[in-house]
């Protein structure tokens, strides 16, 4: 098997580090895959690492119409093969017929979900890590065949984990190709708001959230978008587990804008179904930055230097603060420009906040540095 998967191993390196988007680079990936795994099925995105909530995926042979039952499996029902599960696993590999013990159907999604609707009986899960994180998802899927997804299959998909991860992690800060007449900072005015009610349909929804949400990929009438239903489902778990916190996403739209969803679950008069208020707003610098810092691919001493950068410092003001020297600093400095693609600290800092023609207000490059100090630790 060496012989065959070597060329697709390779190739996805090299597509890890062709800077594409998510959404590209996912396309790409599982077109490589299926030379070394066949498989009649799958899909692939990027996840917030801070919650392992999905916030988006490409699909091959997968319709999108029942993605909201998909998510209450994911976070409600099922409990064999999760991917916040596999993702604290060492290969971060699983196959379903083996971890569920040789009977596939103790999964609810596989039961209720995979095979009642697409016919497909065989599945392989990987949890995309790197530096200890969840960047993303992948799942491979096969019809009923004599045998399922093999030892050495899920060998090959272990080894390769690392290039999705990079590739998904690298995608969410990746240029994006706006529309003509869509600037990034153009949005809907008024509250962002939609319920959704015990059945997963949406009861009422702002003009606005119309307008996010069609932003987002979905539409508020039809298929609501990965973000919002992962959500959804989420926070219909914290409701279900008294004490829980309410889940929040960063997801990066396809017009480079970076939005913040979360939710809450609001009582039921009987008790029994509960709606769901989703809000999406824009992101903050300060719940951006350490994402984007940690896309980047900087090690710890480079992200101190750019916090740094961020908050105004200077070349020797620096490396006083980190005990560096002048040259040291510009060293990292240097490293920091090539893995961000920029020349400049300004054009560093519109990189990090997503704004090509000016820098942040002094007070939200201050927030976004004590979000990152906190957040990313040195």
């Amino acid at each position: 098997m060496t012989l065959r998967t070597e060329p697709v191993r390779r190739g996805l390196e090299a597509l890890a580090r062709s800077g594409l988007e998510w959404t590209a680079f996912s396309r790409g990936a599982l077109e490589l895959l299926a030379a070394a795994v066949p498989f009649e099925a799958g899909c692939m995105g990027p996840a917030d690492p801070a919650t392992g909530l999905l916030t988006g995926s490409a699909k091959v042979h997968l319709p999108d119409t029942r993605d909201l039952e998909f998510f209450q499996h994911e976070y409600l029902l099922d409990e064999v093969n999760l991917f916040t599960d596999l993702a604290r696993r060492p290969s971060h590999v699983g196959v379903l017929a083996d971890d569920a013990g040789g009977d596939p159907a103790r999964s609810s999604r596989h039961r209720d979900y995979f095979v009642p609707y697409y016919g497909l009986r065989h599945e392989m899960r990987a949890a995309a890590v790197a530096d200890g994180r969840m960047w993303g998802h992948l799942a491979l899927y096969r019809t009923d065949r004599p045998s399922g997804f093999s030892p050495a299959e899920a060998d090959f998909l272990a080894r390769v984990v690392p290039s999705l991860a990079h590739g998904l992690r690298a995608g969410l800060v990746a240029d994006v190709a706006r529309a003509a007449g869509t600037p990034a900072g153009a949005v809907a005015d008024g509250p962002a708001v939609l319920v959704v009610d015990p059945s997963d349909g949406v009861a009422q929804v702002t003009a606005s959230a119309e307008a996010r949400i069609e932003e987002l990929g979905g539409s508020a009438w039809g298929v609501l978008p990965t973000p919002v239903g992962a959500i959804v489902a989420a926070a219909r778990r914290a409701g279900r587990d008294d004490g829980g916190g309410l889940p929040r996403l960063r997801v990066r739209a396809p017009s480079g804008r970076w939005l913040v969803v979360h939710a809450s679950p609001l009582a039921a008069r009987d008790g029994v179904g509960r709606q769901v208020v989703v809000t999406i707003e824009d992101a903050r610098p300060a719940e951006v930055v350490p994402l984007v810092l940690a896309a980047l691919g900087l090690t710890a001493r480079e992200r101190s230097v750019v916090a740094a950068v961020l908050a105004g410092a200077g070349t020797r003001e620096i490396a006083a603060r980190l005990h560096l020297s002048p040259w040291t600093v510009q060293d990292h400095l240097k490293s920091v420009f090539e893995k961000a693609g920029v020349g400049s600290r300004r054009e560093l800092v519109a990189r990090v906040f997503f704004d090509r023609h000016a820098a942040p207000p002094a007070a939200d490059a201050e927030s976004a540095v004590d979000a990152h100090s906190a957040a990313w630790p040195a």
